[in-house]
């Protein structure tokens, strides 16, 4: 006769922290010992060595009898880091994909055991509260009104996706969105999610939405229209003049939304606030905390000035937020976002507020952007290499010189295969360049100087 399978323990509960303990002493030691056999920002062979790699380690990954948690978590662990693009390695510099802070991680740890969802109170008694003052006190860095409020997202996209479904709500559906040709690809594909008229993209030869060709455009668009700027591209980290792009859209009665997914935080920054002047006069902000704000995915937010202009989320389902219950005081939660369950991203970004402070978040702001300045610098004073254009964020752009476009993709594929670098790619001026979104505040002069040898070698084989 077959033993019983025992029951594995819970996360949760009395004896959670307990279960988890020795379970992290495995994980721990096979973060490291997969990074160690990585040995760089990515491991080498590409695509196919990795494939072959991950299928060997796992073999059957759904077998018939289990290994225990010890073993399963020691071999997936330790193959999904030796097989990662670490973005805390200093050279992994391609996306806006920023190394988490420590204790961010580890404060999703504790909601990952707990596992509240936070589309009913019974839920999340705790959590909730935690997202609200998460919540009103982000937005209030945004917007100096009396009822500013934010929701929290998976990140720029959703963002974006609501700021057009809330305009659209506001002014139904023949509304026209007007956005740069620098704007993120999520603004146009939410108009068509959204069912409106296919958004109008302007050109942005400068790679910023000029004000007299957004003036001229909207002469001759029919309203109404909701006009989307960016405060940091993903190409290159640039903002849109935000201030007379706002003068525009009063003049001709538009509304404006700013896309600040990547530059919003700059905001917490003393130093770098005023390169966002004018971003309050967005009726609704896209901020995402898991670019330049070192949190683990997801953590992106959409701010308004005042919270009723949230009303079109409300939605009711009997089982989560029943009348008769939202009367008797249970909080109402099913209208602060699309989603039904909902991971409590708050905790991770408030203990990272509580753990850091002010002057601690703008210190790494300030750190990251000094960084980009001085790999700039290098660039510009290198007689083999062409900088694009000063940093306005933590974007780089750059080429060796000479070459041209097809060498240039190559030399960045053969970074990528031989596990060197991770260098993103960017189209400017009609040409390649290699991007580097430096987000790593631990990022040193000698990690650069290292970047340059390899591609130095590289390009002069």
């Amino acid at each position: 006769m077959t033993a019983p399978l025992p029951t594995p323990p819970l996360a949760g509960g009395r004896g959670g922290a307990d279960a988890l303990r020795p379970l992290l002493d495995t994980v721990l030691t096979a973060l490291r010992t997969g990074a160690a056999d990585r040995g760089g920002p990515l491991p080498a062979g590409g695509p196919d060595a990795t494939a072959a790699r991950v299928r060997a380690a796992l073999g059957d990954v759904f077998p018939a009898h289990g290994t225990g948690g010890h073993e399963a978590l020691a071999t997936l662990v330790h193959t999904l880091a030796a097989g990662a693009a670490d973005p805390a390695d200093p050279l992994c510099a391609a996306h806006l994909h920023c190394p988490p802070l420590a204790v961010a991680a580890a404060a999703d740890l504790a909601v990952s055991a707990l596992n509240p969802s936070l589309d009913s109170w019974d839920q999340a008694p705790a959590a909730s509260v935690v997202e609200e003052l998460l919540t009103t006190a982000l937005a209030a860095e945004l917007y100096p009104t009396p009822r500013p409020d934010a929701l929290l997202t998976t990140g720029g996209t959703e963002a974006n996706q609501l700021a057009l479904l809330l305009a659209r709500e506001r002014h139904g559906p023949r509304l026209t969105v007007v956005h740069g040709a620098n704007a993120h690809h999520s603004i146009p594909r939410a108009a068509w999610l959204l069912g409106l008229p296919p958004a109008h993209a302007l050109p942005t030869p400068t790679g910023t939405l000029d004000p007299a060709t957004l003036d001229t455009a909207l002469t001759t668009t029919p309203g109404p229209v909701l006009v989307t700027a960016t405060a940091g591209t993903t190409d290159a980290g640039l903002i849109d003049p935000l201030p007379a792009l706002a003068d525009v859209c009063d003049h001709h009665g538009a509304e404006l939304h700013v896309d600040a997914a990547y530059g919003g935080t700059l905001a917490l920054s003393p130093r770098h606030r005023p390169r966002l002047t004018g971003l309050e006069r967005a009726r609704s902000i896209t901020l995402d905390l898991h670019k330049l704000g070192w949190q683990p995915v997801a953590a992106g937010l959409l701010a308004v000035p005042d919270t009723r202009l949230l009303a079109p989320l409300a939605h009711q389902a009997d089982y989560l937020n029943a009348t008769d219950d939202t009367e008797a005081g249970l909080p109402d939660l099913l209208g602060r976002s699309l989603r039904t369950t909902r991971r409590p991203d708050a905790v991770k970004i408030a203990t990272t507020l509580r753990a850091l402070g002010r002057d601690g978040l703008a210190h790494l702001i300030d750190r990251t952007c000094a960084t980009a300045e001085y790999f700039a610098d290098l660039l510009d004073a290198h007689p083999g290499f062409e900088l694009h254009a000063r940093p306005t964020l933590t974007t780089v752009l750059f080429r060796p010189t000479p070459t041209d476009d097809d060498r240039l993709a190559t030399l960045r594929r053969t970074l990528l295969q031989d596990g060197t670098a991770v260098l993103g790619r960017a189209t400017a001026d009609g040409r390649l360049w290699l991007k580097a979104t430096l987000l790593n505040p631990h990022t040193t002069a000698g990690d650069l100087d290292t970047l340059i040898a390899h591609l130095e070698g590289r390009t002069h084989r």
